[in-house]
């Protein structure tokens, strides 16, 4: 049990089933957790039938109500720790991330001395696709803005493709990770930088979801501009730093495996 791959859903029925299929197709023994927010057109029961395929790699967690991006990896990092994965990573469910580059990300941590690796768009190699061009400019002004604001030396804060070794997730405190959109993203990585972590960000085409409605709304977009702002200042005061490692559990049990519903 050394990589899970962690998915938050919320209405992803036509993606769900391909994107895990792409993951396991990899034959690089990840590990899967759907972290699903209750979706109404179905995802969790689709992924339920699936693990009678996957019993062994694929995980699901349910939660009531659609509770926002952040909580859903949060929720999905404790379990990765109690279970005492190695390496934790992030991933879309919509293709926007391919899941051919997971590999890249692990190799950045495994071999090459990163605490957490980020697919990043923004840095050379890196690229998008299928995004207007308003959007574009939307994203790369924020994350110069970001970068200006924090002075954290990361050029994609934003990025959703990410992996993390066991050690940051052990060290940093969920309960000071307070936002829940975009700003969560932005917020996890500034705090492995104030711990004093190892960045480093791997180049990725990014590909704008084929299928399906994307998430971003205004509201998102403010929490993105006004947080970053919230989460400089606020460093002044805020120890990011856990007081009690999460101590694995024994191994994942058949029960354990099955689904659940919280």
């Amino acid at each position: 049990m050394e990589k899970l791959v962690i998915i938050p859903t919320y209405n992803e029925k036509e993606n769900i089933v391909p994107i895990l299929k792409a993951v396991f197709d990899l034959h690089q023994n990840f590990h899967v957790l759907v972290v699903d927010d209750g979706s109404p057109d179905g995802t969790a029961d689709i992924v339920k039938e699936l693990m009678n395929e996957y019993s062994d790699s694929l995980f699901l967690q349910v939660r009531k109500g659609k509770q926002g991006l952040g909580t859903a990896y949060i929720h999905g990092f404790r379990w990765a720790l109690e279970k005492g994965y190695a390496f934790i990573f992030e991933m879309d469910a919509d293709f926007s991330h391919n899941p051919a580059d997971l590999q890249r990300l692990y190799f950045a941590c495994k071999n090459n001395g990163a605490d957490v690796a980020i697919g990043s768009r923004y840095v050379k190699g890196g690229k998008v696709e299928n995004w207007p061009w308003d959007r574009q400019m939307y994203s790369r002004g924020g994350a110069f803005y970001t970068k200006c604001i924090t002075w954290m030396p990361v050029n994609d804060p934003t990025a959703g493709f990410v992996c993390y070794t066991r050690e940051v997730l052990d060290t940093i405190n969920f309960d000071q990770i307070k936002f829940v959109g975009y700003a969560f993203q932005i917020e996890m990585k500034f705090a492995a930088w104030k711990l004093g972590f190892i960045i480093k960000e791997v180049p990725i085409t990014f590909i704008d979801r084929k299928i399906g409605v994307s998430k971003m709304n205004k509201g998102i977009l403010k929490e993105g501009v006004l947080g970053v702002l919230k989460i400089q200042w606020e460093s002044v005061f805020k120890n990011y730093r856990r007081r009690v490692r999460v101590v694995p559990s024994k191994s994942l049990t058949q029960k354990e495996s099955a689904y659940s519903a919280k």
